[in-house]
């Protein structure tokens, strides 16, 4: 089973947009080549954590190996790495592109080319895939076939005469599909005699075998027993077992060139594994590695904090495993007034946010409070310093600030023309810069310049909203420009809460500091005393609510008698809510915290 030659082998990787029928193609694939039986296939069979199954989504790259019989008479081994289409998730899609020869484009018949099929197929050109074009979703009654084959000539210069048509969910011509594989798609190159060069292509933790390392062997073999060297750390282990997907996890004897599969070497240290990596034998290493993938810049920072303190180093040790499952996460620690020690993360979108801190609170049982999302900007200084600023409360003095830079994006929108006009508006109140309007058909592409900062909280679901949710969106960093930018305060009677303030335009920071303090207003309970709310640009406010002191009726117990009685204990009423005004301190509950943070303005 090891030693298949190389002209036998396909790695090739499944790229889409989102819903458009990746992960149900894989399951077809699976069952045509009946690695499962009838029992054990479930549908998704490939997006094993439960939020994946739950959204619907895919947010890891899965590989499973199938081994097919073609009409040629060779029996094939196919390697298929199922990725994932959000653009939250685009560095899961670099890493399984690097480790292929070849990808399936997948496209919905009905729908056609949109956003994040582009930004996937120009990376796997840019990894000098070979492609084949899928159109799937033919049984539906909207499918548009011809249509949509022109699409893809005309927006990605891809021929697509030849592009197979399939149904992933009935089932229609999957062996066609397995026929282009083999038929299209380049074998991979190696030699099993040149020394051990592997590609470290993902690795996650289990609690019984450490952590397990998925690699694509270039060159060379791995084999149980051999002694491994990680090229960046330099990191001796032993390699204790080796083996495949299908996709259960099945031993093998060894692992030859062109083949992807996983390896167990008892390794505890998290930081001995880093994504991209080269592994290689110790006595006979390679010259030099192999050239990795490029590191994920985080765009969107928060802070994480353990809603009972004693979690903290729990959640240091739960950050550390996640962080060898999913190397776009960033995080370093950091201490706030209002919340005591927790860590500053980074991550790759909202979504992935979402998805990193539900994954805490499910695997690993943490109770989490996140701070406001904010994205990077850059501080210059008066002397000619530049600091990066990842957390709005450590903004300096706007005495040695000369101007700040804020982050831009160059988003690509796809839209049916019906809904231009709602998207162009959009994109102008976000402050975008128009630089491209191009009609495929009655689709339009617009290409926008916008700041980051605008687009982070609530864009995505404003855009679907105006276009019924037929626009879709795709971006890439597109460096930093000067902005007019203040850091907004969140005081509660006096008192600045550092977890609660962010930095906006200054446009906008009137409009959001409202917002945030009528929310504040709604979620803090009231106290025996009054508490100002304000929202303020260093030392000008520029927005402020009340909250009305609980009173307690003091004048119950007076029957009768004259007024004055009355007013005595009104005015020693009023006298003890000025004195405990004075000390009094309020407690902003976590529920106001998650409320307040979570709020779009």
């Amino acid at each position: 089973m090891t030693d298949t030659p190389l002209h036998l082998i396909r790695n090739f990787s499944i790229i889409a947009h989102i819903d458009h029928g990746k992960s149900t193609l894989a399951d077809r694939l699976i069952q045509a080549c009946g690695a499962l039986s009838e029992r054990e296939m479930k549908d998704q069979v490939l997006d094993s954590m439960d939020i994946e199954r739950e959204r619907g989504i895919t947010i890891k790259a899965q590989t499973v190996r199938l081994i097919y019989p073609a009409k040629d008479g060779n029996t094939y081994e196919l390697n298929l790495m199922d990725t994932p289409g959000h653009v939250d998730f685009a560095y899961e899609v670099s890493r399984s592109l690097a480790a292929c020869e070849g990808s399936l484009l997948v496209v919905d018949a009905s729908q056609g080319v949109e956003a994040q099929t582009l930004a996937n197929v120009y990376q796997a050109i840019d990894a000098g895939h070979e492609i084949v074009p899928v159109l799937n979703k033919i049984d539906l009654p909207a499918a548009e076939p011809d249509r949509v084959k022109q699409q893809i000539e005309d927006v990605i210069g891809l021929p697509a005469d030849d592009a197979v048509m399939i149904s992933a969910k009935t089932g229609l011509n999957i062996e066609g599909v397995l026929e282009a594989i083999v038929a299209r798609l380049p074998p991979p190159k190696g030699e099993a005699n040149a020394p051990t060069k592997a590609l470290l292509v993902d690795s996650w933790y289990d609690a019984y075998l450490g952590v397990v390392i998925l690699v694509r062997v270039k060159d060379g073999r791995l084999k149980k027993g051999q002694r491994i060297r990680f090229m960046s750390t330099g990191a001796v282990h032993t390699v204790e077992a080796t083996g495949i997907f299908t996709p259960k996890m099945v031993p093998v004897e060894d692992l030859g060139p062109g083949e992807m599969g996983y390896i167990t070497a008892g390794i505890k240290t998290v930081a001995d594994c880093n994504v991209g990596d080269t592994i290689t034998d110790d006595r006979t290493p390679a010259a030099e590695p192999l050239p990795g993938f490029k590191p994920s810049v985080p765009v969107v920072w928060c802070g994480l904090y353990p809603t009972d303190a004693d979690d903290f180093e729990k959640l240091r040790e739960s950050l550390a495993k996640l962080r060898l499952n999913d190397a776009s996460f960033h995080y370093e620690p950091e201490t706030s007034a209002a919340l005591g020690f927790g860590f500053r993360c980074g991550f790759l979108g909202l979504l992935h946010l979402e998805i990193i801190q539900e994954r805490l609170i499910r695997e690993f049982d943490l109770d989490l409070i996140a701070t406001a999302p904010s994205v990077v900007y850059r501080v210059h200084r008066t002397d000619g310093s530049m600091q990066e600023l990842h957390n709005p409360a450590d903004m300096p003095d706007g005495s040695v600030i000369d101007h700040i830079e804020e982050p831009w994006i160059k988003a690509t929108i796809f839209v049916p023309d019906d809904y231009l006009g709602a998207i162009l508006t959009l994109c102008n109140e976000r402050r975008g810069q128009q630089v491209d309007l191009t009609y495929v058909g009655n689709r339009a592409m617009a290409v926008y310049r916008l700041p980051l900062n605008e687009v982070v909280f609530d864009f995505y679901d404003r855009l679907k909203s105006v276009s019924r949710g037929y626009a879709s969106f795709d971006y890439a960093m597109d460096g930093y420009a000067e902005a007019d930018l203040v850091k907004i305060s969140i005081l509660v009677n006096g008192d600045p809460v550092d977890a609660l303030s962010f930095i906006a335009h200054r446009s906008q920071a009137e409009k959001r500091g409202r917002a945030i303090c009528e929310k504040l207003k709604e979620l803090i309970p009231k106290q025996l005393f009054k508490i100002a709310i304000q929202a303020a640009i260093g030392g000008r406010v520029i927005a402020r609510e009340t909250i009305s002191a609980l009173s307690k009726d003091v004048t119950a117990k007076c029957y009768g008698g004259d007024i004055t009685r009355k007013r005595k204990l009104l005015e020693k009423q009023k006298e003890g809510k000025k004195r405990m005004r004075q000390f009094g301190k309020v407690e902003i509950p976590q529920t106001a915290f998650l409320a307040a943070l979570k709020m779009d303005a």
